[in-house]
């Protein structure tokens, strides 16, 4: 399993939904612009589709770019909506709870699903 490590000092969460063809270029330009942000940094950038059912994460490894996903078959993230402001700052604790499904504000995790077949 891949996940974000709780040694991560700080979690950009782009607050807004974004156009989620944009592939790594794409959201690095966002960071830079958008959210005034350096995508050099040891930091994470968490990104949101309009529907709520999917992530992006882009972080710099040293050498390159990498871009996780998450997808979820039924339910919806709880996105952070009632702060103004363009980024949200998470700790990595928060943002492993946030891909678990808990609204961070409630801490109340999506239904665990068992599927026996993708078809």
């Amino acid at each position: 399993m891949m996940r974000p490590s709780n040694d991560i000092p700080v979690v950009h969460l782009c607050r807004d939904a974004i156009d989620f063809r944009k592939g790594i270029n794409g959201l690095a330009i966002l960071v830079e612009e958008l959210l005034c942000l350096d995508p050099f940094s040891e930091q994470l950038f968490v990104f949101c589709n309009r529907s709520r059912d999917r992530i992006k994460i882009l972080y710099w490894e040293g050498s390159g770019f990498c871009l996780w996903q998450k997808r979820l078959e039924k339910a919806r993230f709880h996105w952070p909506r009632r702060d103004s402001n363009a980024v949200v700052a998470l700790t990595s604790q928060q943002l492993n709870w946030l891909l678990d499904g808990y609204d961070i504000t409630r801490m109340k995790p999506h239904q665990r699903l068992q599927f026996t077949q993708v078809l």
